[in-house]
Order: C-alpha cells, then structure tokens, then sequence
C-alpha cells in the first residue's frame, strides 16, 4: 500500500511517494503563488497515480493553519506571513483535485510523527521536534499523539529575554518582533549578521548569542512540557559547535531543578518533514 506526502514549506513543497524511509521517491517544487505551486503538487500526483493507486496522502504544511475538523476553514492556512497565502485551502484544493483521503498538520508535527516512527525518538511518546530554520517550528508528541489545542503549537513565537544593551537588534518577526523566532532564526542571523547562516564562520560571536536564545526556548518547553528529549534540527542547526553549546547553556538555566532532556539531532534529517507527512496519511488510513 502506497502513500503520498507533502511538506508544503515557505521556500519549498515537497513531494513524496512510498511507506516510509527506505523506498521514498521524491520531488522538489518551488513555492511561488498558492495557484501556481498547488497545480505542480497536483500534477506531480497524477503522475504517480498512472503507475498505481495510493491510500492516501498527508500534507505537513508551514502556518499558522486551522485543524479544527468542525471550522469552515479547516486546512487552510491562516494568518501566515508568507504573502500570497493567507486564507489558501492547501488541503482542500489537493483532495478535490486528487480524490484522496488527505490527512492534515503542521509541518513541524508531521516532522515530530516521523522521527517517532523510524528516527531518533523512536520508542518515547512523549518528546518535542524543534526545527531552526527560515523559521523557528516546534512540534510535540504526547502519548504518540501530535499535540493540537484551540490550534496547534507555536513554539517560535514564544517570548524570551533580551538583553538590548547586549543585542539591540530589534527581532524580524512581523507579529512580535524579539520573540524566538524573531532572534535566532535563520533570517534573523541574516539580517544581524549580513550574511546567511550557513556562511558565519563557526567561532563567530553570532553563535554564542544563537545558543543562548536556543537554550532560553529549550528552557521553557522543558519546564512546560517535560519531554524526554528534544529532537532539534533545520538549517541552522547544521552548524557542527552549535548542538552541544545549546546543551551546555540548557544545563545552566535548568540548573538541577529539574531534569534536562536529551538534546539530539534528527536521524532523518531533510526527509523528516516529508517523512512525516506519510506517517500522517499512514495513521489515517490505520485509524480508519
């Protein structure tokens, strides 16, 4: 039984075919407009189902989006700060166009579902999936379960202290500013620094200042959710120093008041979004 999945992100969507790590086929789409990016998806699944049918197909998708199955505007994309895409039915349009059952969530969630079934938290339902990326995403699994409430989970969007006499930057997020997501992005170092993340020179200041943003957000999901690890990955993180300075901060702050969870990177790494979006369309079908 195949499955088809989409991480649909702010730069990229992809697409994806297969039931897990070791036989996925994929495909990578720009974003552009929602009309435009959408008709690509859609034609990339046509192909695919000329050579077969699929169960069903899961959509991880950048937000905010509304996952209430009881609202009007169930999964579509919000209040998004990508222009072009407030108010788009990425799901919707895709199941209309497909005639697929089409399982739905937040990027971030689909990511966290796969490293729980083939990755780096496999065995623990109750653990956090962070990504540092564009953005700043988080994702929590609880008894194995996505975590969803009135919406879903932005942990980049938290709060944090900033200290402006050490970093007067004002933050780059369009809502809140200094908060996470604002500070320790990737398009916050960009816009610090002048120059991308992958291009600081490892030993730079900019990432001392990114690992204690880092740990502070760690902090406050440690004390609130109680993980057992945290799994943490994206662009960013692809800084080799960077994991364990986060762990030595996280240390400090939590400060044997409570325990610290494992910090570790993802075992799927890039595929882990797409992945996900599988695991998504995998639990549908088992749900039914």
């Amino acid at each position: 039984m195949r499955y088809g999945g989409v991480e649909a992100g702010g730069a990229k969507f992809v697409c994806a075919v297969g039931t897990g790590p070791q036989d996925l086929i994929r495909a990578s789409i720009a974003t552009t407009s929602p009309s435009e990016t959408l008709e690509q998806v859609i034609e990339f699944f046509r192909g695919v189902l000329k050579n077969g049918p699929l169960a069903a197909l899961g959509v991880g998708s950048f937000g905010p989006i509304d996952l209430d199955p009881d609202s009007p505007t169930f999964g579509h994309i919000t209040s998004t700060p990508k222009p072009g895409w407030v108010g788009v039915d990425v799901c919707g349009e895709i199941r209309r166009a497909l005639e697929l059952p089409v399982a739905f969530d937040t990027d971030v969630n689909a990511a966290a579902l796969a490293e729980y079934r083939w990755g780096a938290a496999q065995g623990l339902e109750n653990f956090l999936y962070v990504t540092v990326g564009t953005g700043i995403g988080g994702g929590a699994l609880v008894r194995g379960t996505p975590l969803h409430g009135r919406s879903h989970p932005e942990m980049g969007h938290m709060r944090i202290p900033h200290d402006r006499a050490e970093d007067p930057f004002p933050g780059t997020c369009p809502f809140h500013g200094d908060c996470l997501e604002g500070l320790a992005s990737g398009f916050a170092i960009e816009r610090r620094w002048g120059v991308q993340a992958e291009s600081l020179p490892v030993g730079h200041p900019g990432w001392r200042l990114e690992a204690e943003y880092l740990a502070l957000g760690l902090a406050n999901l440690a004390a609130v959710l109680s993980p057992r690890r945290i799994v943490i990955g994206g662009g960013v993180m692809h800084n080799s120093e960077l994991l364990a300075q986060i762990r030595e901060r996280l240390n400090q702050y939590l400060n044997g008041y409570i325990h610290t969870p494992g910090i570790v990177a993802p075992l799927l790494g890039d595929d882990a979004g797409v992945l996900g979006a599988i695991a998504l369309a995998q639990r549908k079908i088992e749900a039914s």
